[in-house]
């Protein structure tokens, strides 16, 4: 058994420390005292394929047979052809034929970003701001950063970002125009054209989004007429639409990918997180061939990272994603995704302080308020969301707490087990879960 070290040499974001994984294996984590956790985020929300998959092992084992690692302007690969094969002929949107590899959703993010910006430079034209959503959430890299709405994420570079714009996020519960679904006719939406008016066409690259919210404000799922606007104003003023799939992708919402909930088509799509289930870094940035063959007829791409479309990275993706239609694992996330979502709207009426019940699939967010005619939030001292998140853990359930108002209060945390998960685990979830409100409802004022 590992011995935790007196000293550590490490940091992270805060100083706040864990006990030493020893093992997982399926929905299961075990530490290095024994100690046994349910996994119901997947990680960050990226263990799609859960913990100790032996035909991921398997996949490994036969690519470092070859090689690890070749570079992209060296040779060829293999793996990396046939994954950007298969994740095309997969996707719902096959005009999206074009795969640029990455190692995370950041880089996705980025590599969108510039890929958007060099098409219209090919074009010989000018523009050179995205529009994104407030709250959300893009990554941590400076572009990517320059359209996320977290303002604790964002504050400290600010002065060395240039600053784009932002319309609200469809977030019903907290409606930026105080209005209602369906009488406010989704003004959300409908902000887009105004921002672009505001800005001006000619210098608006694209409108960047998640089609589903995930971390910045929890699963928020727009109604259902909300992207045929946003596609109308896109197209009728030139404007790139590009769709942050890094979470919600790889059949996290019941879909292989989210933006089939509104048969959406997208310009560019930003692909992670369960693109390798967490069994290898890898992500994608996939586009459609007009946009990528006027940047190549232009001179090419300037842009690219050491580790991009890897052998053993590519290795990887092409069995999660072998593994994922075959098991059908976008069906049994909706599937065992509406069971979850019940069980925590019963734990809603059990419990004044869960203010609203949000989601789809295996994305599902509890948000937390002191008052839940109001809906006032809990003071931002009292950390309710890492309190619950700390409750949890000691009963040996992981759960992910964000804040639900641009990350500066407001509490929520995200449930979102791997893929993989059964009625039984569900049902474990859910009792862990309750356990853990329970506890909290001792520590915490609220009104009623």
């Amino acid at each position: 058994m590992f011995e935790q070290p007196k000293t550590s040499y490490l940091y992270y974001q805060t100083a706040m420390t864990r006990s030493f994984v020893d093992s997982a294996q399926g929905v299961y984590i075990w530490d290095n005292s024994g100690k046994k956790f349910l996994d119901g985020s997947s990680g960050a929300v990226i263990c799609n394929l859960g913990h100790g998959d032996k035909r991921i092992l398997e996949a490994i084992n036969k690519q470092a047979e070859s090689t690890f690692f070749t570079y992209r302007t060296q040779f060829e690969n293999e793996p990396a052809h046939k994954l950007a094969e298969l994740l095309v002929n997969s996707s719902a949107n096959p005009y999206l034929n074009k795969v640029f590899y990455v190692s995370g959703g950041s880089e996705a993010v980025e590599s969108a970003m510039k890929l958007a910006r060099q098409y219209y430079y090919s074009r010989q034209e000018g523009r050179h701001m995205f529009i994104s959503r407030s709250p959300g959430y893009h990554g941590a890299t400076m572009g990517a950063l320059s359209v996320t709405s977290y303002a604790p994420l964002e504050n400290p570079f600010r002065p060395m970002m240039r600053p784009q714009p932002r319309i609200p996020a469809p977030y019903c519960y907290r409606c930026a125009y105080n209005l209602t679904y369906p009488g406010c006719e989704l003004a959300c939406a409908w902000a887009l054209e105004k921002c672009i008016l505001d800005y001006g066409q000619q210098n608006i690259i694209a409108f960047i989004c998640e089609p589903i919210t995930g971390a910045s404000a929890g699963a928020l799922v727009p109604p259902k007429d909300y992207y045929a606007i946003i596609r109308d104003i896109c197209t009728r003023y030139d404007i790139l639409l590009i769709l942050d799939e890094v979470m919600t992708g790889y059949g996290r919402t019941g879909k292989l990918f989210a933006y089939e909930h509104w048969d959406l088509q997208a310009d560019i799509i930003a692909l992670s997180k369960g693109m390798s289930s967490g069994y290898f870094p890898l992500g994608a940035t996939v586009a459609r061939e007009d946009i990528v063959e006027t940047v190549m007829q232009a001179g090419g791409f300037p842009h690219g990272h050491t580790n991009a479309g890897s052998p053993m990275s590519c290795a990887v993706g092409l069995r999660v994603l072998e593994i994922m239609l075959e098991e059908k694992l976008p069906e049994n996330a909706m599937k065992m995704g509406k069971i979850l979502g019940k069980g925590l709207k019963d734990l809603a009426g059990k419990y004044a302080f869960i203010g609203d019940v949000r989601g789809i699939g295996l994305l599902w967010a509890l948000e937390l308020v002191a008052d839940s005619k109001t809906k006032e939030t809990f003071e931002p001292r009292l950390e309710v969301g890492q309190l619950l998140t700390d409750l949890a853990y000691e009963l040996g359930l992981i759960i992910y707490p964000r804040r639900c108002v641009n990350g500066r209060q407001g509490d929520h945390i995200l449930i979102a087990p791997p893929l993989i998960i059964n009625k039984d685990e569900i049902a474990e979830l859910l009792g862990l879960l309750d356990e853990t409100l329970n506890r909290a409802y001792a520590r915490i004022t609220y009104k009623t």
